[in-house]
């Protein structure tokens, strides 16, 4: 495409070329005891790219990486793109089998691995893929950091011609078979990370904890949205409650991220007390139950309940906090709390609808499928244009999640298409049995799965 004055390609990239220039001294990233400003983190993610390029990267060949949250891991999501490449973060819970899957089915060239996970790779035929081992210790002698090293500071030339050139491939989690990879765009991540900066309100001063594993959707794209807003990434190898509330204090952590198990070890733990600063707590995969999401606002942390999946780039919904229910009964928060919610800023409107893709009537009882399209869907999965097809029918994304709209127009889910429980000749949501369990106090955590009656 020519060059014009009036268009720009999007990119998160430029976000943090921007920070560089005008918020270069800003802290960008705390590991422990290392710090890195904008201006530090930009240039060490010129070397990966410099570096990668120097050891024949093309354009939008794969490099995976397997690491938990660290810098390198932050680092891959900008240096990797830098470079002309797409990025295939992988899950740390995988099997050696399911590593090897994605690696093959991506046709990645260059794998980064976080020693403390080669082992996982060490059986696998890797064939003509370049191996680099990430110490994580940032001093001279780590293969990662002599990577970085053979690399030029500088910002390497673009070869992003078109805003709609995958930036990353993030796998589902293969419940219903392998793994599927959903490939993301330059524009699609941008557009998600202004959006995801706008509905948890990041700013300057953010303070972001990675607890969210950076890996799930490249971080819900917080991975790009925290550098939209300039704020601060801390990095946290594994999920300590301990470590995460020194961090609360040390840092002055404004946000973290996770499912309902991480907010019970950090609201259980012995260092628990009422925090100065407001936290605000993204949550996904279930709902925090009234105990829980008592005993959080008591502590100063303020959950959202978000809703989305691979294929739409993390969150494509959110039940933000509405003033109006402060003074209800907690009972009565958790449940509205409960729900999925709206569209996210920069997505199209989310939808319920029938077999005939209408939409279901907005009473709160009738139960249809989540579609959605726009932005802040995947272009398909990668070598699989029959799957795509077939999860794009009707020019919408069709979620396989069933569930009601209600008259205020938030959606609240019941299940999954295929998780529905039948008995009787009835309908019986998973869901919401496992809500009415988790209302009892006695209640940790529930999961209802059905099994075959001859009846």
């Amino acid at each position: 495409m020519e060059s014009s004055p009036s268009r720009l390609e999007l990119s998160p990239l430029n976000f943090l070329r921007r920070n560089a220039q005008a918020l270069g001294q800003r802290p960008a990233v705390v590991h422990g005891d290392r710090r890195l400003n904008y201006v530090e983190l930009e240039e060490r993610c010129n070397r990966l790219a410099s570096a990668l390029r120097d050891r024949g990267l093309e354009r939008h060949d794969r490099v995976a990486i397997l690491a938990p949250n660290t810098p390198a891991l932050l680092e891959a999501h900008y240096g990797v793109p830098l470079a002309g490449g797409v990025l295939v973060a992988m899950n740390t819970r995988l099997s050696k089998g399911e590593i090897e899957y994605i690696l093959k089915d991506s046709g990645s060239k260059t794998l980064l691995v976080d020693a403390a996970l080669e082992e996982l790779v060490d059986s696998i035929d890797l064939g003509q893929i370049e191996k680099v081992v990430i110490e994580d210790t940032g001093e001279p002698d780590d293969p990662y950091e002599e990577l970085l090293a053979s690399g030029s500071p500088d910002a390497p030339e673009s070869w992003l011609e078109d805003e709609n050139e995958p930036i990353s491939i993030n796998y589902t989690s293969g419940t219903t078979g392998r793994a599927k990879g959903a490939t993301y765009t330059h524009r699609g991540a941008y557009l998600r990370a202004l959006g995801a900066a706008l509905e948890i309100k990041l700013g300057y001063d953010s303070v972001h904890l990675w607890t969210l594993p950076m890996f799930h959707c490249n971080g819900w794209c917080l991975t790009w949205a925290v550098t939209a807003a300039g704020g601060l990434h801390v990095c946290l190898r594994k999920v300590d409650p301990d470590r995460i509330w020194d961090l609360f204090e040390s840092e002055g952590v404004t946000h973290y991220s996770g499912a309902p198990t991480i907010h019970m070890s950090i609201v259980n733990h012995d260092k628990a007390h009422p925090l100065e600063q407001h936290v605000t707590v993204p949550t996904g995969g279930s709902p925090p139950t009234p105990a829980v999401l008592r005993r959080m606002r008591e502590l100063n942390l303020h959950p959202i309940h978000l809703y989305g999946l691979t294929e739409t780039y993390g969150p494509v919904m959110g039940c933000s906090w509405q003033p109006q229910w402060d003074e209800l009964e907690v009972e009565d928060q958790a449940k509205l709390l409960a729900r999925q919610g709206h569209t996210y800023n920069g997505a199209d409107l989310v939808r319920v609808v029938d077999d005939e893709l209408r939409d279901v009537s907005r009473d709160g009882e009738t139960v249809g499928e989540v579609v959605m399209r726009g932005n802040s869907v995947m272009i398909g999965y990668h070598g699989q244009d029959e799957k795509t097809d077939e999860a794009f029918r009707g020019g919408w994304f069709h979620s396989g999640d069933l569930a009601v709209w209600h008259p205020d127009g938030y959606v609240e889910l019941r299940d999954r298409s295929k998780d529905i429980i039948i008995s009787g000749g009835e309908n019986i949501s998973s869901i919401e049995v496992e809500q009415t369990l988790s209302e009892h106090p006695s209640v940790l955590e529930a999961a209802v799965v059905a099994t075959p009656d001859e009846k």
